[in-house]
């Protein structure tokens, strides 16, 4: 099975340079990229030659990077549903159901995202490894995009570095943020008592949260909360959301629910079942386009139904 191939013709001003130079300024290649191409048998042709990165071209010359035939890894397929949102040659895009794990790690082997990705694309033909361009927690749900090749992961992954890939997440959180509407610019690193937990701190790595109060429930009681991200490290939102004093609903690790919380609090913890938090939109570009590209997923039912009980509470007691 062959690898995916891009091509591209050489333009009048770039006649004159290095293979590796017009792949840099024209397709931001990376230098790992370069060197695992370099690698694969006519991974760099030139008008159908093999080709070093150090020859010259000239205008018109058509330049190919043949990706070579990838394995998937020794993650084992697994037939699952799935809801996809976006597919083509080189990226995937999915709506991502909570209760799910992305990739295989400790305690969760199989019967991950990956798994059941793997199985949609050997039953399509196709083989790739598990490339997603970004992660979402277990109890996350929302838009997720894979890659499908080295090269489409090395470009979104630059534009994620870069800010230039926009995710706007839907949180639902106990009390109201002060102000409605601000920034958490509050550094983030591991909780050293318990390592599987996030915590700011001022020798943590920068944490950028944008957020802005979109439904205020009960007289403050609970609040609905539109977030973006300009860094993304792990539990970002919750531990932020903790930060400020309105952690997410239902967030065992951050917010848990205790015997002594209100009523309110204890029913809308089970109505969730789940972190209260939607990845609602990513926006990035198409590596192999250029296309700028929106992706939406709609609020899942589970948090539909705490949206409405959250809304009742203005008719209700405590």
């Amino acid at each position: 099975m062959q690898g995916d191939v891009i091509e591209l013709v050489v333009r009048k001003e770039d006649a004159g340079q290095t293979v590796r130079t017009v792949l840099k300024n024209r397709l931001g290649v990376s230098r790992r990229l370069l060197a695992r191409l370099r690698r694969t048998e006519a991974g760099i042709t030139v008008n159908g030659r093999q080709a070093w990165t150090s020859d010259r071209v000239a205008a018109g010359d058509r330049i190919k990077l043949r990706m070579e035939a990838e394995a998937p890894d020794d993650v084992p397929p697994r037939e699952m549903p799935l809801n996809i949102l976006y597919e083509d040659p080189h990226l995937l895009v999915l709506d991502k159901p909570a209760g799910i794990v992305v990739h295989p790690t400790k305690g969760y082997y199989d019967n991950t995202l990956a798994n059941g990705v793997i199985y949609h694309w050997m039953k399509r033909g196709e083989a790739h490894r598990f490339r997603p361009v970004h992660r979402l927690d277990k109890d996350t749900s929302g838009v997720l995009a894979v890659a499908k090749n080295p090269y489409v992961h090395q470009q979104l992954a630059e534009q994620m570095k870069r800010g230039r890939i926009g995710k706007r997440y839907i949180a639902f959180v106990r009390g109201v943020p002060s102000p409605v509407r601000g920034t958490v610019d509050a550094p983030i690193d591991r909780d050293p008592a318990a390592p599987h937990l996030r915590i700011v701190t001022p020798d943590g790595y920068p944490s950028v949260t944008h957020y802005n109060t979109e439904a205020v429930y009960g007289g403050g009681r609970a609040a609905k909360v539109v977030l973006t991200l300009e860094t993304g490290r792990t539990h970002q939102i919750r531990v932020h959301m903790r930060h400020i004093g309105c952690p997410l609903i239902a967030d065992e690790l951050y917010g848990p629910c205790g015997p002594d919380d209100p009523e309110w609090l204890r029913e809308a913890a089970r109505t969730a079942g789940r972190q209260a938090l939607h990845a609602a939109e990513l926006e990035l570009r198409h590596p192999m386009t250029g296309e700028w590209m929106r992706f939406v997923s709609p609020l899942p039912g589970d948090l539909l139904g705490l949206e409405r009980l959250l809304a009742s509470l203005d008719d209700r007691g405590t």
